[in-house]
């Protein structure tokens, strides 16, 4: 049942609310793994049934609310509920001992609430409670990334809760804009609408930027390093794997499924385009000059949801159906691979606090005698960023690559080619200096079995995922509610 896959971690997070402290991650690990459960069984349904539409309490739309779980929804609920599980089983440990587990009454209310809003938005059919879960997901985030309570971290996440509401609003008034134009709010009828005119080109627009503020595109991206760097490991991975691709979700379901008239996005897309590849280069450039790691892998962040708006010139100015798809599937995997992979490195970044005490690149000496699982993870996750064979990673960049070729948009080849060289330098910055003797430093801590595990695990699926590119494909082409040249099938 889709149902459950939102009211396990709403109901969790209530419950965490009113139960002593010392159950809550209990409680929060045991709905993680019945989450994880679920969207591996309704992945299952899909896969071999097809798309499933609901409406809640029997009421049609537009009175009542529908649900819309389609190969999309399933694969960002898989994304989640992977990552989610993981990050759970790492938080048990993480915030058992020291400063850490004075945040741990905190972290699991706000984390169950921020999953049920996610699993909400990738099945919402209405724009309304698009707006709403969208909300819920900004404030519980913000919240997350001020858990340390020091002045740098509340700095960090009030700019971020600022620019994340400042989105709301813009996002909230192309809402309304909508509303004018059409009388409704249901994705599908609004999709069937007429939609022509200024108040509809308004709508696109201010959907668009309200979006791309929340998902951190060049030059909205200021929030993101200080906010990610700030938080605790576990927010980290959250924010980057999971977040961020809360909104960009909603931004495919409205180009692709809501607003389809190639003509009023020409443009637009090539904006998006040409901010993609500024992304790309500037946040790898950015990555390269910084001496913290988790600053390093914030501007890695930022790099890599450069890759994600590509597709978007890709696919309205190009005319080749084949070619549309393999951009499509590229952005995809791109998406899956960024979020696994990112989450093993905030993981072992926080690994490597708990060790050294800091995350700065020169702690890192000879942490590949002291910390060799931790060391194979960072190793492994920068595979999947390169894009290198045979990780999720290579094959996103091998696809989007061959697209861009295909489709005669020569200057968007700047981006992987040159963005997977700066991705290379900065990784081997990470790593250049695990192998070298420290003798003289001081002692490194241990850290559990289980943290460092949670972080290998996602680092290995990361690769693995290149192995499972036909099933993915079939989810991302078959078993889609809308058609890729605009609007819901029939």
């Amino acid at each position: 049942m889709p149902e459950l896959l939102i009211l396990i971690p709403f109901s969790a997070a209530i419950l965490s609310f009113v139960i002593p402290e010392k159950f809550r991650k209990w409680i929060g690990l045991t709905a993680a793994l019945f989450i994880l459960v679920s969207s591996l069984d309704l992945n299952k349904k899909i896969y071999t049934n097809g798309i499933q539409r609901l409406n809640l309490g029997g009421w049609d739309p537009p009175l009542g609310i529908a649900l819309n779980i389609d190969g999309l929804s399933i694969i960002f609920t898989l994304l989640t509920a992977t990552v989610g599980f993981m990050v759970s089983l790492y938080s048990i440990w993480y915030f058992s001992k020291g400063e850490q587990a004075e945040q741990d009454g905190y972290f699991w209310p706000l984390w169950l609430l921020l999953w049920g809003g996610l699993n909400s938005l990738y099945f919402v059919a209405d724009i309304f409670n698009a707006y709403v879960v969208l909300e819920l997901i900004s404030i519980s985030a913000a919240a997350l990334a001020a858990l340390n309570g020091n002045a740098s971290s509340l700095k960090a996440a009030l700019r971020y809760f600022l620019i994340a509401m400042a989105g709301s609003m813009t996002f909230l008034m192309g809402i309304g804009f909508i509303f004018a134009q059409t009388g409704s709010l249901d994705m599908q009828t609004v999709a069937a609408a007429e939609q022509h005119g200024p108040l509809m080109f308004s709508a696109i627009g201010l959907i668009t930027l309200g979006l791309i503020m929340k998902t951190a595109l060049v030059p909205f991206h200021f929030w993101l390093p200080p906010a990610h760097s700030e938080a605790p490991a576990p927010v980290s991975a959250i924010l980057s794997a999971l977040v961020i691709k809360g909104s960009f979700f909603l931004i495919l379901r409205f180009w692709f499924c809501v607003f389809h008239e190639a003509q009023a996005m020409y443009y637009t897309s090539l904006l998006l385009g040409v901010s993609g590849v500024t992304a790309v280069l500037w946040g790898s450039y950015q990555a390269l000059i910084q001496s913290r790691l988790k600053m390093i892998i914030a501007y890695s962040s930022v790099s890599q949801i450069g890759y994600l708006f590509i597709l978007f010139p890709l696919m309205f100015m190009s005319a080749d159906p084949y070619w549309k798809l393999e951009a499509w599937t590229a952005c995809i995997f791109q998406t899956i691979s960024h979020g696994l992979a990112k989450a093993a490195l905030f993981l072992a970044a926080g690994n490597l606090i708990q060790s050294c005490g800091t995350d700065h690149i020169k702690s890192m000496r000879n942490i590949a005698g002291s910390l060799p699982m931790t060391t194979f993870t960072l190793g492994l996750a920068g595979v999947s960023l390169m894009g290198l064979p045979p990780s999720g990673g290579f094959v996103a960049k091998w696809m989007l690559l061959q697209s861009i070729l295909t489709s005669g948009q020569w200057w968007l080849a700047i981006a992987p080619v040159l963005g997977g060289l700066l991705t290379a330098a900065y990784i081997f910055k990470i790593l250049s200096s695990t192998f070298v003797s420290d003798q003289k430093g001081p002692q490194k801590r241990n850290i559990s079995f289980f943290m460092e595990k949670s972080a290998l695990i996602l680092a290995l699926l990361s690769i693995l995922m290149g192995f499972r590119a036909e099933e993915i494909s079939f989810l991302l082409q078959e078993r889609m509610s809308f058609d890729l040249s605009g609007g819901y099938l029939p």
